[in-house]
C-alpha cells in the first residue's frame, strides 16, 4: 500500500472491496463496467495528457513555493475590495471545520438547522445596516448582485411603464467600473437600454424605471442621495444602491434615503480577499418585493409540535418550477461565507462595529491632514475611508511600489487611498512617506488620529442596528465558540455520513486541498493588484486553465464565472458573441431537453434566447426524431442546444454525437453543462462527444466544497471557434481577443478555491483522475444493484448500467399513503441525509454516492434503504401514524414523558445496530413549509414575536 498516494485517500473503496462489489454488480473487472456503461465511440483513445500526480507531501511543500511568489503588498485599492482581519475563531472554527464547509444546500431544513440559523443572523445583519425589510441569504459578488437589482427592477415595473415600453437604466459613473462592466453584459438581452452619466446632471424623465447609484462613490465621495433619490419617487424611478457594507455603521442607512433595493459585498467583516473571492454579496429589498427577489431567503416557520424552526422560503427551488420565466438563473448562495461574515458581526456586535468604523475613518481624517500639511489637495469634500488626492500618478506609483505599497490610480492626475480595517499607525506614516518623498518635504509622524469627522451631519447614522441579544452576547472567544459548536451540533455534513445527492457530487474536500486556503500569501492578495505582484497566483490559475482545457478536450478555458449558474450563462452569451461575429445575430432559439436542470432554460432567457423543448422517449433519453424535427424547424435561427452528459437521468445516452451532429448541421452550437463531468473525467470528454462549450462545477467534480450552499465556481472550458469571446475585466485585462463583458466582479472569479481543484488534479494525477471517476461509477452501480431488489431504478443504459448516479422511483408507494419526502425524512433517523428528491422526476430520489465513499459506508446506506422499504410494507391504511410520517424523531420526542406511537422508542431512534456507535439527531420535528411562506419572517426578532406570529 503507497501511503504517500493521495489517490488512495480520496477513493473511498479499498482494494480488497473491489472485487465483492463488482460481484455484486455481476461484471469481472471494472474494465467490463466501463465498457458496459459508456458508449464505446465517445471513449477517449488515448491518457489525459496531465502532470505526474504528486503526494500530498510534495504538494504542501509546491503550494507553499507557489505562494511565495505573490508579493503582499500593503494595498489601499478600494474598489470594492479592503483587506479585513478574520478573527481567529471563526477561522478555526468555521472556515477550516468540515462540520461546516461539507454541508449541503439547506434543502433538507431538519438537519440545517444550525446554518440557517447563522444565515439568519447575516440577514438581520444587513436589513439592520441597509435599512431595508428583507434580504436574501447572500449572492454571488457585488457586480452580479447589481446586475439581479436591475433586472428585479425591471421585473417590477408598474403597469404603465410595462404598456408603454420603459426600458431605460441609468448607472452614475461613479460606480465602480467592473460593476459597470457585468451591467453592460447583462441589459442587452434583457430588453434594457443603460445609460451611463454622472448623476448629479440627470434628467428625471419618466423614460426610465430605474437608475444604479454607489454609496459612497468609486472614489471614495459620499453623496446625499435623499434629493435625488426624491425627484426618481415623483418621476416613478426606483433606485438602487451599492453600498459599503462598513461605511453603513457610519452613514445614514439607504433605506432611510428612499432607496428600493441594495446591494454589496460583505467582503470587509473578516473575509480574505483572495484575489478576488470566494465573497458573500448581499441584496436587500422592499417587501413587497420578496417574490421577485434573486437567491434563497431563510425563513421562519414550525415543526410538527409547533415549535420554532427555520427553512428555505419561497424560492427554495425557483428555476425547477418557472424554468425559463424565473426572474433569476441564480440557484446558489455564498453560504459559507455569508456565515463568516455573520459570524464576524455576531463577535464584534454594535459597538465593535462601531469601533472599526470609527478607527477607520478616523485614520483616513488623519492621512488627510497630514497630506495637506504636506501641500497636496483632497478632492473628496465628505468621505468614510477613501481620499481622492490630486497628484502625479506615475511618479507616486513608482515611489509607492518601491515601499511596497499599492494605490488605486483612476487618471494620471490623482490617486485614490483606501483605508482599511487592518491600517495601524506605522501603515498611515509609511503613506505619508510616500507623499513626503514625492513632495521632497519632511512630515511629522501621526501618533494620534485625528477625532473629526468628514461625514455631512445630515449623513451621519442615528438609528441603532443589531440590537438583537444574537450580536450582544458572544464577544469573548469561548462565548463564541460555543455558540458555533452548538449550530454545528445541528446540521448533518459530510463529516458525519454521506450525502448522497444526485448531480450535486458531495465528494471529499481533502484537508490538503483545503489547508492553503488559510495561507495569508493567497488570502491577502486584492483582485486588481498589478499582474507581476500576483505571480503565484497567476502560475496555479494558467495550470489549472490548461489542465481544465485539456480534461474537456477543448482549447481554452475561462475561470471567471463564480458559480455554474453564472458560467451558463457566460456559455450561452459566447454562443451569441460568436453568432453576432459571423453576421448571424438573429440566430436565438436554444434547445433544451425536457429534464435539463433548471437554470438551463432561466440562462438561456436571461442570454436573450427563446426557449424551445425537446421530449424525452420512453426510457428517459432525448427524443432524436423530436430534436431533429425542431433544429430543421428553426434552423435559421438555432444558436444552440443546452444539454447534460450523462443525461440528467444517470445514462450515457449513445446517441449523443448524432445529436450533437444535427446541431451543428442546422447551424447552431452545442452547450454541455457540466454537471455531471464527475462521470466524464479521463473517460470521455465534451469535445469528444462533440460540444463546443460546457461550464464545469468545480464544486461538485474538481472537490471545492459546497459549504453550505455555497462557494461554487463554474468556469467554461470552450473549443478553438469560441476562444476569442472568453470574458473580460475592465480593469484587469483577460479573456479573449473580442471578449464579452465581466460575468463576475474580479477577473479570475473566486481564485482563492481555485487552489483547491489545482490541488485535486496535481495530487491525483491523470491515473487517479481516471480512476476516480471509474470508482464514481462503480459505487453507483454496486448500490443500483443492492436496491434492485426493492427499488425500481427508473432509467438504465443500453447495457443495463447507470453511470455515476441513478434514479429511484419512490411513486409505487403512494397507495399506502407514502411519499418520497416520508422516505427523504426517516433516512435523517438512520443519520443519512436524503438524495435529491423529486428531480428531474417527481416522487424519485437521484443517488449519486461518488468515489470517495467507502464500500461500509455505502453499505450502512443501502441497509438504511431496505429497512425503510420494510418499514413501508408495514404500513397499513388503518394506521396512518407510522414511523414514516413521525420521521424525523427528536431527543424530545424519545424522552418525553408521553409515547403515543403504534411502535417502539428503540423503532423510532435505533433501527439499525450501527446508529448505537453513531446516531446523529435532528434538532426540529419535520417543518411546516407552507406556514413559513404564509408567515414570512426573515430576520431575527425576540423569540416572544415568533410565537405570537
Amino acid at each position: 500500500m503507497r501511503t504517500d498516494s493521495f489517490a488512495l485517500r480520496h477513493i473511498g473503496p479499498r482494494e480488497n472491496d473491489v472485487q465483492e462489489m463488482l460481484e455484486v454488480i455481476g461484471v469481472d473487472s471494472i474494465d467490463t463496467l466501463i465498457y458496459e456503461t459508456i458508449p464505446d465511440d465517445i471513449r477517449l483513445d488515448k491518457p489525459l495528457d496531465l502532470p505526474v500526480a504528486m503526494s500530498e507531501n510534495e504538494y504542501a511543500e509546491h503550494i507553499k513555493k507557489l505562494s511565495e511568489k505573490n508579493k503582499i503588498f500593503k494595498t489601499y485599492i478600494g474598489l470594492g475590495y479592503h483587506q479585513a482581519i478574520l478573527p481567529a475563531v471563526i477561522q478555526r472554527n468555521i472556515l477550516e471545520n468540515p462540520g461546516w464547509y461539507t454541508a449541503y444546500t439547506p434543502y433538507q431544513a431538519e438537519i440545517a438547522q444550525g446554518r440557517l440559523e447563522a444565515l439568519l443572523n447575516f440577514q438581520t445583519m444587513i436589513t439592520d445596516l441597509t435599512g431595508m425589510e428583507i434580504a436574501n441569504a447572500s449572492l454571488l459578488d457585488e457586480s452580479t448582485a447589481a446586475a439581479e437589482a436591475m433586472a428585479l427592477l425591471f421585473a417590477v415595473r408598474d403597469r404603465r411603464q410595462k404598456k408603454d415600453g420603459i426600458n431605460k437604466f441609468f448607472v452614475s459613473q461613479q460606480v465602480l467600473p467592473q460593476t459597470i462592466s457585468l451591467i453592460e453584459t447583462r441589459a442587452g438581452f434583457l430588453g434594457i437600454e443603460l445609460i451611463i452619466g454622472d448623476h448629479e446632471e440627470f434628467e428625471f424623465s419618466e423614460d426610465y424605471f430605474g437608475v444604479l447609484l454607489q454609496y459612497p462613490g468609486k472614489f471614495g465621495q459620499v453623496f446625499n442621495y435623499a434629493e435625488f433619490v426624491e425627484k426618481c419617487k415623483n418621476s416613478g424611478i426606483k433606485t438602487a444602491f451599492a453600498a459599503d457594507i462598513l461605511s453603513l455603521v457610519k452613514l445614514q442607512a439607504p433605506g432611510e434615503l428612499g432607496a428600493d433595493v441594495v446591494v454589496g459585498t460583505s467582503q470587509r467583516f473578516g473575509i480574505p480577499l483572495g484575489y478576488g473571492g470566494p465573497h458573500a454579496a448581499f441584496f436587500a429589498t422592499k417587501e413587497e418585493y420578496k417574490r421577485t427577489l434573486p437567491g434563497r431567503i431563510i425563513g421562519l416557520t414550525k415543526d410538527t409540535d409547533g415549535n420554532r424552526a427555520l427553512r428555505m422560503a419561497l424560492q427554495t427551488r425557483e428555476q425547477h418550477i418557472k424554468r425559463d420565466k424565473a426572474t433569476s438563473n441564480i440557484c446558489t448562495a455564498q453560504v459559507l461565507l455569508a456565515v463568516m461574515a455573520g459570524m464576524y458581526a455576531v463577535y464584534h456586535g454594535p459597538k465593535g462595529l462601531e469601533y472599526i468604523a470609527d478607527t477607520v475613518h478616523k485614520t483616513a481624517v488623519s492621512l488627510e491632514n497630514s497630506l495637506k500639511d504636506l501641500g497636496f489637495k483632497q478632492l473628496n469634500p465628505a468621505y468614510f475611508e477613501t481620499l481622492h488626492v490630486k497628484a502625479n500618478a506615475s511618479e507616486i506609483k513608482q515611489i509607492a511600489e518601491k515601499k511596497e505599497i499599492n494605490f488605486y490610480y483612476p487618471n494620471e492626475n490623482s490617486v485614490c487611498i483606501s483605508i482599511n480595517e487592518t491600517t495601524n499607525k506605522a501603515d498611515l506614516n509609511a503613506i505619508i512617506s510616500v507623499f513626503a518623498e514625492h513632495s521632497k518635504n519632511d512630515f511629522d509622524k501621526v501618533s494620534e488620529l485625528s477625532l473629526e469627522s468628514k461625514i455631512p451631519v445630515e449623513l451621519e447614522r442615528k438609528t441603532k442596528f443589531l440590537t438583537h441579544e444574537i450580536f450582544n452576547s458572544f464577544h469573548s472567544e469561548t462565548e463564541l465558540m460555543r455558540y458555533i459548536k452548538k449550530l454545528e451540533r445541528k446540521d448533518l455534513s459530510l463529516n458525519h455520513s454521506m450525502i448522497s445527492l444526485g448531480s450535486c457530487t458531495m465528494k471529499l474536500n481533502a484537508a490538503s486541498e483545503m489547508l492553503p486556503l488559510s495561507n495569508p500569501q493567497w488570502g491577502n492578495l486584492h483582485p486588481f493588484v498589478p499582474i507581476d505582484q500576483a505571480s503565484g497566483y497567476q502560475e496555479v490559475l494558467k495550470e489549472l486553465e490548461a489542465n481544465l482545457t485539456e480534461i474537456t478536450g477543448f482549447s481554452a478555458t475561462s475561470l471567471q464565472p463564480n458559480s455554474g449558474a453564472q458560467g451558463e450563462y457566460a456559455g450561452l452569451m459566447v454562443i451569441r458573441a460568436f453568432h453576432e461575429a459571423n453576421g448571424e445575430g438573429h440566430r436565438d432559439v436554444c434547445l433544451i431537453p425536457s429534464s435539463a436542470h433548471g437554470t438551463n432554460p432561466a440562462s438561456a432567457a436571461m442570454a436573450g434566447m427563446k426557449v424551445i423543448v425537446t421530449k424525452a422517449s420512453e426510457n428517459g433519453n432525448i427524443d432524436i426524431d423530436d430534436l431533429r424535427e425542431k433544429a430543421l424547424k428553426h434552423k435559421d435561427h438555432l444558436a444552440a442546444l443546452m444539454v447534460t452528459y450523462p443525461s440528467t437521468h444517470g445514462v450515457f445516452e449513445s446517441a449523443i454525437r448524432e445529436i450533437t451532429r444535427i446541431i451543428h448541421d442546422n447551424g447552431g452550437q452545442v452547450y454541455m453543462d457540466g454537471a455531471n463531468m464527475n462521470a466524464q473525467v479521463g473517460l470521455t470528454n465534451p469535445g469528444r462527444i462533440g460540444a463546443d462549450v460546457c461550464h464545469l462545477n468545480l464544486h461538485k467534480t474538481f472537490s471545492i466544497p459546497h459549504g453550505g450552499g455555497g462557494p461554487g465556481v463554474g468556469p467554461i472550458c470552450v473549443a478553438k471557434q469560441l476562444k476569442p469571446f472568453l470574458p473580460g475585466n475592465p480593469v484587469i485585462k483577460t479573456g479573449g481577443e473580442n471578449a464579452i463583458g465581466a460575468i463576475s466582479s474580479a477577473p479570475w472569479g473566486s481564485a482563492l478555491v481555485c487552489l483547491i481543484s489545482y490541488g485535486y488534479i496535481k495530487m491525483l494525477g491523470t491515473g487517479g483522475l481516471q480512476k476516480a471517476t471509474e470508482y464514481a461509477i462503480l459505487n453507483a452501480n454496486y448500490i443500483k444493484e443492492r436496491l434492485k431488489n426493492h427499488y425500481k431504478t427508473l432509467y438504465s443504459g443500453e447495457r443495463g448500467r447507470a453511470a455515476h448516479e441513478m434514479i429511484v422511483d419512490c411513486r409505487p408507494f403512494k397507495e399506502k399513503g407514502i411519499e418520497v419526502t416520508d422516505i427523504a425524512k426517516r433516512l435523517i433517523d438512520y443519520g443519512f441525509h436524503a438524495p435529491t428528491v423529486s428531480f428531474p422526476v417527481a416522487g424519485t430520489l437521484m443517488i449519486e454516492p461518488t468515489e470517495s465513499e467507502s464500500k461500509p459506508e455505502l453499505d450502512r446506506f443501502c441497509d438504511a434503504l431496505i429497512s425503510i422499504r420494510e418499514e413501508i410494507e408495514e404500513v397499513t391504511a388503518e394506521e396512518p401514524n407510522n414511523v414514516l410520517k413521525n420521521s424525523p424523531h427528536t431527543i424530545h420526542m424519545l424522552t418525553a414523558d408521553a409515547w403515543d406511537f403504534p411502535y417502539s422508542r428503540e423503532k423510532a431512534a435505533y433501527p439499525l445496530a450501527y446508529l448505537h456507535e453513531n446516531k446523529f439527531f435532528a434538532s426540529v420535528r419535520r417543518v411546516d413549509e407552507a406556514y413559513g411562506d404564509r408567515n414570512l419572517m426573515c430576520t431575527c426578532p425576540p423569540i416572544e414575536e415568533y410565537m405570537e406570529a
